[in-house]
């Protein structure tokens, strides 16, 4: 949208840009003095940033195209700073609040700068609306890109936090889920699982399902499908935490687990890893001596499974 004006809306942020500041500083300070993030001298010097590139856009040409090359930089600092805002936990109204502020002050010093010419007057309240309407729209857009960018990225991260690999043993490893096992998480529980063997050299992978609530076909088909990608790396795979509830829904499913060895729980299954990769745990038990008798007369006592 082209509006008229540039020059006269330059002349007027430049002779009165420091009442300008005073006004906007004080709704703004009250913005960011409730998230305590931004302190006045940031506040001031973002004001600073804002009108001299408002300005120097203003002033190439009479006419005010928000959308024309002359404001690339205004457009660059608005995202900048809506997406700032956005990690910093403001909301999109706060946000826009940072544009909308101007608004009032600027119509102030407009009605005194123009009180004998009501057509200009009219003009230049148009477009300083409109102008403002697209600067503040504009950040809410950025903001709600940002944000969702941030959830996207702390669903990854939780993603990767709930499928820790653990290494039980030499050539052991454990992977405990806990949760909805969907197609993304497969994904993330494959990748997690992989890069561990490869790390590890284990022989061995014990994914363990007890604290997966409900197991249907899609969730069958994802752990086959992660036990295959684990056997192509060398990894042999142990099914624990097959409850009773489980164990009949996978047979009236009809889903084939006969190619996979499956334990009631993660005790049993890493029992049967330590057996087939040759190892046994031995336990040392002290014997408490009698009463009376000296500390060397105890002796330990050797179990091996």
């Amino acid at each position: 949208m082209e509006m008229v004006g540039g020059v006269r809306l330059a002349q007027l942020f430049t002779s009165n840009q420091a009442d300008l500041l005073a006004e906007w500083i004080t709704q703004q300070h009250a913005i960011a003095s409730r998230r305590g993030l931004v302190g006045e001298a940031e506040l001031r010097n973002q004001f600073g940033q804002f009108v001299t590139l408002l300005v120097n856009a203003i002033g190439t040409t009479e006419k005010v195209d928000f959308q024309a090359t002359a404001w690339q930089e205004v457009r660059a600092f608005l995202a900048d700073m809506s997406s700032q805002r956005a990690r910093q936990g403001f909301t999109p109204v706060e946000t826009a609040m940072f544009v909308f502020s101007l608004k009032q002050p600027l119509f102030t010093r407009l009605r005194a700068m123009l009180a004998n010419e009501p057509a200009t007057l009219a003009d230049l309240t148009w477009t300083i609306s409109t102008l403002f309407d697209e600067l503040g729209l504009y950040t809410t857009e950025v903001f709600q890109a940002s944000r969702e960018q941030v959830i996207v990225r702390q669903q990854q991260e939780l993603l990767e936090l709930s499928t820790p690999v653990v290494q039980l043993w030499d050539g052991i490893l454990a992977l405990p889920l806990i949760g909805t096992l969907d197609s993304a998480r497969t994904q993330v529980v494959m990748e997690n699982l992989l890069q561990k063997i490869v790390e590890t050299g284990a022989a061995i992978s014990i994914i363990d399902i007890t604290g997966v609530p409900t197991v249907d076909t899609l969730v069958a088909q994802h752990l086959l499908k992660t036990v295959a990608a684990a056997r192509l790396m060398g990894a042999d795979c142990i099914i624990s935490g097959i409850r009773p509830q489980i164990a009949q829904t996978i047979v009236h499913l009809g889903v084939n687990l006969s190619n996979v060895t499956t334990k009631a729980t993660l005790a049993s299954a890493f029992t049967v890893a330590l057996q087939r990769t040759g190892k046994s745990v031995a336990l040392s038990h002290q014997k408490e001596a009698p009463r009376g008798a000296r500390p060397g007369d105890a002796h330990d006592a050797q179990h091996a499974e």
